[in-house]
């Protein structure tokens, strides 16, 4: 029996029909690769050019004074301790607050909240809180923190509360997506050897999320170290002459303190801007650091 001929719009893998569309494909699939590789080495060529600037202009202001002073009148004797103090007890802060709240928030939404409205509100609200500018958390801080809670204005207390407010929903964002990630075979077997739904969770769900809740921290974190906008409107442009003995001490942080030195007239703060733009990109890159060696430490051992 002779096999029934193909109708002719259909074509076979050999026809040159065929051999034409794979070639278009083919084509497509190259001119996508050079348009992504492009704009990558863009990316990077001026990521290059940026840290060129800041080395040139900043590496020869880098030294012992000027990491151990705080902020002065003289180009000279300013340092940048007290702007890093101030950076690093406001972060300790937005740390303390954000982590362990934000993941309690994404664990009872995602396995233990009810499906009604009301949980379905939350969950809108807080997808939107992500994208909401930052100056609009500084306002809120200023009205909450500083003005109905009476804190000390210009604080690091006030500074990483106001922070956390902002960090805080993409923590949860990235802890729901990653417990989601989980697969559910996991809470059933411990259900199904007598765990409770909350060890269940706790004991083996969570663990196993760590990774990605880890990601989302990095970038939340990220995001609120190089922040100016909210911590301008809570007061922190000061001019900081000792660092912060506390978090309730008046400080600045490394990033308005950057913008402070950027605005002065005398041109002597050029060379403590750049320099103080290369201790803020070593004090990021050694926080994301840490972090994604902690996330990879809990990939490898669970």
């Amino acid at each position: 029996m002779t096999e029934p001929a193909l109708p002719p719009q259909v074509s076979t893998w050999n026809s040159p029909e065929m051999a034409k569309r794979l070639q278009g494909r083919y084509a497509a699939e190259r001119r996508f690769k050079a348009i992504g590789a492009g704009a990558v080495a863009l990316s990077l060529s001026f990521l290059a050019f940026l840290l060129f600037i800041m080395l040139r202009d900043g590496l020869g202001g880098i030294d012992w004074a000027f990491l151990t002073g705080s902020d002065s009148t003289d180009a000279d004797t300013a340092g940048i301790w007290g702007a890093f103090k101030g950076s690093l007890l406001t972060m300790g802060v937005t740390l303390a607050l954000s982590f362990p709240l934000g993941v309690l928030a994404a664990v009872y939404l995602e396995q233990f909240a009810p499906r009604n409205r009301w949980v379905d509100w939350i969950e809108v609200s807080i997808n939107n809180l992500a994208a909401v500018p930052s100056i609009i958390f500084g306002l809120l801080g200023l009205a909450v923190f500083i003005q109905v809670m009476g804190l000390p204005r210009s604080s690091a207390l006030v500074g990483g509360m106001t922070l956390a407010l902002m960090t805080m929903p993409v923590i949860v964002i990235a802890g729901r997506n990653a417990i989601k990630a989980v697969p559910p075979s996991i809470k059933d077997a411990a259900l199904a050897v007598g765990a409770s739904p909350v060890q269940a969770v706790f004991h083996h769900v969570l663990p196993l999320a760590l990774p990605g809740i880890l990601t989302g921290t990095i970038i939340g974190m990220a995001r609120a170290l190089g922040e100016t906008a909210p911590l301008l409107i809570i007061g922190m442009r000061v001019f900081a002459a000792a660092p912060p003995e506390g978090v309730t001490d008046t400080a600045t942080v490394l990033p308005m303190q950057i913008f402070l030195w950027s605005d002065e007239i005398d041109q002597a703060f050029v060379q403590n801007t750049s320099a103080a733009i290369i201790v803020l990109l070593a004090f990021l890159l050694a926080m994301n650091g840490l972090a994604i060696y902690l996330r990879n430490r809990f990939e490898t051992r669970w």
